[in-house]
């Protein structure tokens, strides 16, 4: 796979929640982060959100906002009003008057990833992806929110791999698309996969996770100097490039592990390390603990 599929599938995202939320009127709430990606597609009419001490944007129909983490945040009728603080909940919300026909309507939803990894993943993709209808994407993803929708409402067999799948596809339709902003303050892999150079080094890490890299060799990759290579990657990424491929490595240790189902002999041999001695080694250095034990505590607490 591309190093965006391989993120993604490491995520593992599931347990979608998804309900309509309506309004009518002046109307205002405010709602506390809560670590686990959410989505919103504007169905009709508009709204404002605001996060933190950013100022607040408008969204009108068509437009769709996914937040790989989300943080606190208000959502309005109009900016500047204010709201009482709301839990989450999986049922529909009717903000404003609660009679008459709604003027505001959108679906929004909340996932589930896979713990393990998440703080890793989550800081090589951007913080908010906004994409307005007006760049002719949000059909497709519209399409896709109506589907998970529609199998949140059943109850057959396979509903759990469709909706995973289609949390999959909802991820990776939102994330590739170009207009996506490069975030100043934060460096990332989806910043590196739009620089053709850097794009193709990362393919080639990704698709060969066992190479004995060098940065000299993805250098040759990239088809610069060394020295100009790594202060570019060090940049876009945020790290070097033997360590994204340190952490790469890491990350698909921990899913191996807590999968259960391969030794440390096979988990070292996939992810270049030479022996189960040298890969415990470096797992211990950096966890802090033992393959063994991580997987025994379910990747919880390792010191």
């Amino acid at each position: 796979m591309d190093p965006l599929s391989d993120i993604v599938a490491l995520l593992r995202p599931s347990s979608v929640l998804s309900k309509p939320i309506t309004g009518r009127g002046r109307w205002g709430v405010r709602y506390a982060d809560h670590d686990a990606p959410g989505f919103t597609i504007v169905l009709k009419g508009e709204c404002w959100i605001a996060f933190a001490d950013q100022p607040a944007f408008r969204m009108t129909a068509g437009d769709f906002l996914l937040l790989p983490s989300t943080p606190a945040f208000a959502l309005s009728s109009h900016p500047g009003v204010g709201g009482v603080l709301r839990e989450p909940t999986n049922a529909p919300v009717r903000h404003g008057d609660p009679e008459g026909e709604a003027d505001f309507e959108s679906l929004g939803g909340a996932f589930r990833i896979e713990r393990i990894n998440a703080q890793l993943l989550l800081a090589l993709l951007p913080r908010m992806i906004l994409i307005p209808a007006s760049e002719g994407r949000t059909d497709r993803l519209s399409a896709v929110i109506a589907l998970i929708r529609d199998e949140c409402a059943r109850e057959e067999p396979g509903r759990d791999m469709i909706l995973q799948r289609m949390l999959e596809v909802l991820l990776v339709e939102a994330l590739r698309w170009r207009g996506v902003a490069r975030d100043d303050d934060r460096a990332g892999l989806l910043n590196g996969l739009r620089d053709p150079v850097l794009a193709r080094v990362l393919r080639a890490m990704h698709a060969d996770v066992r190479s004995h890299w060098t940065v000299a060799g993805l250098a040759k990759v990239a088809g610069l100097s060394r020295s100009a290579f790594a202060a570019r990657f060090g940049e876009v990424l945020g790290c070097g490039p033997i360590e994204y491929l340190a952490r790469w490595r890491m990350a698909l240790a921990k899913d191996a592990l807590m999968g259960g189902a391969k030794t440390l002999d096979r988990i070292a041999d996939e992810i270049g390390y030479e022996s189960a001695s040298a890969f415990s080694t470096a797992f211990r250095k950096r966890l802090g603990c033992s393959p063994g034990r991580f997987a025994r505590n379910g990747g919880g607490e390792t010191a």
